[in-house]
């Protein structure tokens, strides 16, 4: 006997053996159980996903011998010939070859004549979208009031295409592209039965390349075995589909997160020799960082937790607005590839992107200081007891937030020796009570500088720094944005600072609607200045014109 496909083997024979799609199974067994059967059904969804095993399934419940049922005894002459596709009484059409009215005509003439053998006589019209405008109008009265022995099944992958008076004739179910970790069991049980050694890894790679088609899934493991000579293994299948390896994944966020460009370029080299697919590549990272938001986010959603041990690392060393653009140049790589001179350059080229748009993180000291020119000052002798012997190894001074005007002369000698950067600091914090100066100079962006100015200082400590936050806000309560708002104050100060927010109502003006407010006044004084201004007084009155305030900007 000639080798039979294993999509074609394990297609399920019965409700009870199908993969996913529970919530069409559940309602056509109710139906079936309690006979309250339509007369036309139509199931919806991408390739592969079981639309015609469905509709076997159906026919052989609507026509076992041994009644009406969800479940068909499989050993009766209609089930077993339902099967095999020996069934007169159970019809598959396919509408892409067989779309025309007079198709439809001839199908239609047929269906007035009693069964053969069953009980009905079951139509399946796969593809059915592609029929013709006119043969949709000639199945219209049929499909709505057929003969009571003839049952519909429409299958189709583009609901869309159909008119809207004929799906309201039907009962539509729209099937969902099959779960990867439904796709691993069910391959794992096809090799456990055809006795074939395999890596549960290699798996993994198989489902996702089948992108929630089971047939798809099938098939290509059909091909593994071939290309594995009988054993599937990890390194084999990722072989046979070209797509990149965990290592090389992770080898790029190592580089990433180390700021180490070379190393990236190697991986890139890597994938290169081995010919692997960039545009999967940058698929499969771009799906790691939606990983690793997840943990920064909603950790829960990783039910894997040796996936998010594995990526919790890489959470806590890169920020979370960068990820969200680190996403983003991963996607849109991705639609670049093909205006790139090479595939190579282009997936290069959006690695060199990830990297160029990685914020620095502390190391330099941040001095505020008016660009006035500064005088050449005379050599200063400096005591032996204060002088600090400079090496190559020494860690670069902490950062210090000097008041705006501060001379250069004076900051430079702040931050001389480690020793005086906690003096000179409380010197700052003393004179500095004002929290909308402070958040002014503040290195901050995004979120955190959004959290900063929406709150008020309610108080202050030499230990402790207490916020007051509206809870009309309360969505900028995120970890990261606090952790970097306590780093930077941190910084600023010069010694360890806790940072506390309260949710409440400020009793104060907010940085940020002080500057709304500022931006307001500015506006209306704009709009006064042009309303009192004597030639547009003059145009208005002689013109019978109006003023656009909306065109006025202040200067």
């Amino acid at each position: 006997m000639s080798y039979q496909v294993l999509a074609r083997k394990w297609r399920p024979k019965s409700f009870a053996t199908l993969v996913g799609q529970e919530h069409v199974v559940r309602a056509l067994t109710h139906a079936l159980d309690q006979n309250r059967l339509h007369h036309a059904y139509l199931f919806t969804g991408t390739r592969g996903v079981g639309k015609t095993t469905l509709a076997r399934i159906m026919a052989k419940a609507l026509n076992c011998e041994v009644g009406i049922s969800s479940t068909p005894c499989g050993k009766c002459l209609a089930c077993t010939a339902i099967d095999s596709g020996r069934f007169v009484d159970y019809i598959e059409l396919d509408a892409a070859s067989n779309r025309g009215v007079d198709d439809m005509t001839q199908l239609l003439e047929r269906a007035t004549y009693a069964p053969t053998i069953g009980r009905y006589k079951v139509y399946v019209i796969d593809e059915v979208h592609q029929l013709s405008g006119h043969a949709f109008n000639a199945m219209l009265k049929t499909l709505e009031e057929p003969p009571e022995h003839v049952k519909f099944i429409l299958a189709t992958t583009d609901p869309q295409k159909i008119p809207v008076t004929v799906l309201s004739r039907c009962l539509q179910f729209n099937l969902k592209q099959m779960p990867l970790a439904h796709i691993v069991e069910h391959l794992a049980r096809v090799l456990e039965a055809e006795g074939v050694a395999f890596e549960p890894a290699a798996l993994r790679h198989l489902a996702k390349g089948a992108a929630g088609s089971m047939r798809d899934a099938l098939s290509l493991l059909d091909q593994a075995i071939a290309h594995g000579a009988g054993r599937i293994e990890d390194e084999g299948v990722r072989a046979m589909l070209g797509t990149v390896g965990d290592e090389h994944l992770f080898a790029l966020l190592d580089g990433l997160v180390a700021q180490d460009v070379p190393a990236m370029l190697e991986v890139a080299k890597l994938m290169d020799a081995r010919s692997l697919s960039f545009d999967g590549g940058l698929q499969e990272l771009a799906t790691l960082f939606h990983r690793i938001a997840l943990i920064q986010f909603a950790p829960d959603a990783l039910l894997d937790e040796a996936e998010r041990s594995r990526l919790a690392p890489y959470a806590q060393a890169l920020d979370a607005e960068y990820l969200q653009l680190a996403y983003q140049i991963a996607i849109h790589g991705r639609d670049e590839l093909a205006l790139a001179p090479d595939d190579y350059a282009g997936f290069v080229m959006s690695l060199l992107r990830l990297h160029a748009f990685r914020p620095e993180r502390g190391g330099t000291a941040r001095v505020a200081a008016a660009p006035t020119p500064v005088r050449k000052a005379a050599p200063v002798a400096v005591p032996a007891a204060a002088q600090v012997r400079q090496s190559p190894a020494m860690a670069p001074a902490p950062a210090l937030c000097v008041p705006s005007g501060t001379p250069v002369a004076s900051a430079a000698s702040a931050i001389t020796t480690p020793a005086a950067i906690a003096p000179a600091a409380q010197a700052v914090a003393a004179a500095d009570e004002d929290w909308h100066a402070l958040v002014a100079r503040l290195p901050l962006s995004g979120m955190a500088k959004q959290l900063a100015q929406h709150c008020e200082l309610s108080e202050r400590s030499e230990t402790a720094i207490r916020l007051r936050l509206a809870p009309v806000h309360r969505h900028l309560l995120g970890k990261p944005q606090q952790d970097k708002l306590q780093a930077e104050l941190q910084t600023c100060y010069g010694r360890p600072l806790r940072l506390e927010i309260d949710v409440a109502e400020p009793a104060t003006e907010t940085p940020a609607e002080r500057s709304r407010n500022a931006q307001r006044e500015r506006q209306e004084r704009a709009i006064a200045s042009i309303e009192q201004d004597p030639f547009v007084r003059d145009v208005v009155d002689l013109f019978d014109a109006s003023i656009d305030e909306s065109t006025i900007k202040p200067v």
